[in-house]
């Protein structure tokens, strides 16, 4: 019977998820040979390939062991985080992820709140986009993490997370502030189907949902933007060149020329998260983290 050996499920893990015997040997401290004696090894045992190599991808069997590999991660991780539930989390370290809107208002407020009451420790923050995070709570790689979906694109967290509400983030429009309707309190999408909108990686399935919402053929995308930078967007926006559906936090670092109007039919909404481990014990200082996060958020935007 096939034994299964841990060490040898993160190899497999490694090289498939960098692509390579070469990455993965690098990430793991080991040779390039090292590795392959290891996938070697895997394969004996399991009397199955576990991996094409050319192009590197896993086998049918590969991806039986990977979905083991990412139980048995997660089990692990779950593991650590009670064992440092036990301690009373005056000092310590917690790995914080966030995606970029959150890390540039909420998460250093936050942060703030949480030096004051215990400034023995110590945080480390990695801006991730949700996915991103997720696989990091699971992999052990993150303690806690502030994550986001909307209302018409729902994304539930994986089994093994467990998710806190943090706010409604609504989506509003971001208007050149000597815009025509740049003084109203709302705008109707009708109002704005013959715009030039700025399109970006996160905004581009809004523009469609919003034409459709406003009975638009569709809106006009006059400049794309290939980034996640936000506050890039602002800035095309008060130079004229554009309009852009943003998420409200996205406009708490406010840029100059640049006015945020809600949309009046209310059509898109962002919702925002902390996001940890599904354990029995938590750690004290993780739940002070989250404590902190919803304190900041009360601060920055409106429920």
């Amino acid at each position: 019977m096939f034994v299964m050996d841990p060490r040898l499920l993160a190899t497999l893990d490694a090289v498939v998820r960098l692509g390579s015997f070469a990455a993965a040997a690098d990430e793991l401290g080991y040779t390039q040979s090292a590795v392959s004696q290891q996938i070697a090894d895997l394969e004996r045992r399991v009397g199955l390939r576990v991996l094409d190599r050319r192009p590197v991808r896993p086998t049918a069997a590969g991806k039986v062991l990977l979905r083991v590999a990412g139980e048995v991660r997660a089990a692990m991780s779950r593991a650590a985080a009670e064992l440092t539930a036990l301690d009373d989390g005056r000092a310590g370290s917690v790995r914080l992820s966030a995606f970029v809107s959150a890390a540039n208002s909420i998460v250093p407020a936050a942060l703030g709140m949480l030096r004051a009451t215990h400034p023995g420790v110590d945080v480390s923050l990695t801006q991730l986009e949700t996915a991103d995070s997720y696989d990091g709570l699971l992999r052990g790689d993150v303690d806690l993490a502030v994550t986001f979906d909307y209302d018409r694109f729902p994304q539930p967290e994986p089994a093994g997370l467990h998710r806190t509400r943090l706010c409604r983030d609504p989506v509003v429009v971001a208007l050149p502030a000597t815009h025509p309707l740049a003084d109203r309190k709302s705008v109707r999408l009708a109002d704005l189907a013959d715009e030039s909108w700025i399109g970006t990686p996160v905004t581009d399935a809004h523009l469609g949902l919003l034409a459709e919402l406003a009975r638009s053929p569709g809106f006009k995308q006059r400049l794309a933007f290939d980034g996640d930078d936000f506050r890039t967007v602002l800035s095309l926006v008060a130079h004229g060149l554009g309009i852009a559906p943003l998420p409200t936090l996205a406009l708490a670092d406010t840029v100059d020329g640049v006015v945020a109007v809600p949309i009046a039919e209310k059509p898109l909404v962002r919702f925002l998260y902390t996001c940890r481990l599904a354990t029995a014990r938590t750690p004290s200082i993780v739940t002070r983290v989250e404590e902190c996060l919803a304190a900041a958020t009360k601060d920055v935007i409106a429920y």
